[in-house]
C-alpha cells in the first residue's frame, strides 16, 4: 500500500494500516510531515499555529483520536467584548458578542497530533522529498514513480485533489469528469495568510483591553488569543487579506504592525517573534485555478472513491463526505479509506 501525502490525513492512514497488520509507505514532497498543520515552536516562547488550528465538540472523530493518542485539548479564551473596525473611516470600536460555542485548541499545538502519529510509525514506513509525478496501474501492480519508483498492490492518494489532478501523470488516464471536478475543487486554507506575534508578557491583560479583533479594514481581518495552554507563553495569531499576498513580507509586517498599533496601542509593538505563512506560496498546497472557486466547492464530492478496478483509493480531507476541508474531514476520510481496503481484503 502506497500513501501519497503526508498531512494528517495519510499519517493517520498509515497509523490505521499499521493496527491492522498491513504494510504500507508514505510519501510527501514537502520537507516535513502535516501539510496544513504546522506549528511553529521556539524556545520559551508559546508554539503558534500557522495552518489547521481549531475544533469544535462537534468533531468527534477528531477528538476520539486525540483521547486515543493522549492528547489533550483546552479551549481556546474569547473575549466578550472585541475590537471591530468597520470601514476605513472610523477608529476600532469595541463591541461586546454573545457567547458562541466554545472551540478548542490542541495542548502543545496541533503538530503535537502530526508528531504522535509518527511516534507511532517505524522510521521506514515514510519518506520526505518524494514528489510523486506519475502513477501506473498494469494487471497485477500498481507503480508511483517519484524520486524512486515504488510499487504495491494500490495507492491512496491523501493530498487536495487539484494538485494530484494537475500535477500526476495517471496510466492509464483518469477519466475527463474526474480530472475537471479535481481541478474544481477548492483546497482549505490555500489562499490563507496566518500572522502572529509572541510576547515576552500579556500587555492586553494588564491594560486590561480585548485581544480579539475583526476588521473590514485589514491588513488583518481576524486576530486572537495565541497564548498557550497553561497561559504562561504569549502570542496573538490571526488571518490577513489575501490580497497582501502580493507584498513583500516586510511590507506585510509593516503595515500589521501599523493597524495593530493604530488598535492596541504602543505595547504590540514590544512583540518578541514575528511569523507569517502565505499558503499560496506552498507549492505543496497551492496550485492556481483557472476559474474562480468559491468556498467549499466541490468538497465532499461523491465522484471521490475508488478507481482501476478499486486500486486507486481517493482520500484526504477535501474528499469527505463530513467536515470536508477540516481536521474533521481529515480523520473521516482516513477511517472511511481503512473501512475501504479491509473490504477489499474480504473480497
Amino acid at each position: 500500500m502506497i500513501i501519497v501525502g503526508g498531512g494528517l490525513s495519510g499519517l493517520l492512514t498509515g497509523y490505521l494500516l499499521k493496527k491492522e497488520g498491513i504494510p504500507f509507505k508514505i510519501l510527501d514532497s514537502r520537507n516535513r510531515f502535516g501539510g496544513r498543520i504546522n506549528t511553529v515552536y521556539r524556545e520559551n516562547e508559546a508554539p503558534i499555529e500557522m495552518g489547521a488550528t481549531w475544533f469544535t465538540n462537534q468533531h468527534v472523530n477528531l477528538i476520539a483520536l486525540w483521547e486515543e493518542l493522549g492528547i489533550e485539548r483546552f479551549e481556546q479564551f474569547m473575549d466578550t467584548k472585541v475590537f471591530y473596525e468597520p470601514n476605513p473611516n472610523l477608529h476600532a470600536q469595541i463591541l461586546g458578542i454573545p457567547k458562541n460555542e466554545p472551540s478548542y485548541r490542541i495542548s502543545g499545538g496541533t503538530s503535537a497530533l502530526i508528531n504522535r502519529l509518527l511516534e507511532k510509525l517505524n522510521p521506514e514506513d515514510f519518506l520526505l522529498n518524494h514528489t510523486v509525478s506519475q502513477i501506473t496501474f498494469t494487471e497485477n501492480l500498481v507503480s508511483v514513480k517519484a524520486e524512486t519508483i515504488f510499487e504495491g498492490d494500490s495507492v491512496v492518494l491523501a493530498l487536495p485533489p487539484k494538485l494530484w489532478a494537475n500535477r500526476i501523470d495517471f496510466q492509464p488516464s483518469i477519466s475527463e469528469d474526474l480530472k475537471d471536478i479535481a481541478l474544481q475543487t477548492l483546497t482549505w486554507m490555500e489562499d490563507s495568510i496566518k500572522v502572529a506575534l509572541t510576547f515576552a508578557k500579556p500587555f492586553w491583560m494588564e491594560e486590561q483591553i480585548p485581544r480579539t479583533l475583526f476588521s473590514n479594514v485589514g491588513p488583518v481581518v481576524e486576530f486572537y488569543d495565541q497564548s498557550d495552554a497553561e497561559n504562561s507563553r504569549y502570542a496573538l495569531c490571526g488571518f490577513i487579506n489575501s490580497d497582501f499576498k502580493k507584498l513583500s513580507k516586510s511590507e506585510r509586517k509593516q503595515l500589521v504592525i501599523n493597524q495593530l498599533k493604530n488598535i492596541f496601542g504602543n505595547p504590540v509593538t514590544e512583540f518578541v517573534t514575528y511569523e507569517e505563512r502565505v499558503w499560496s506560496e506552498e507549492v505543496a498546497t497551492f496550485q492556481e485555478s483557472h476559474s474562480p472557486i468559491y468556498p467549499h466547492q466541490n468538497n465532499g464530492h461523491p465522484i471521490f472513491k475508488t478507481y482501476f478496478e478499486e486500486r486507486l483509493i481517493i482520500s484526504g480531507s477535501e474528499t469527505s463526505s463530513q467536515f470536508p476541508g477540516y481536521m474533521e474531514g481529515a480523520v473521516i476520510s482516513a477511517k472511511e479509506t481503512i473501512r475501504r481496503i479491509l473490504e477489499l481484503q474480504l473480497k
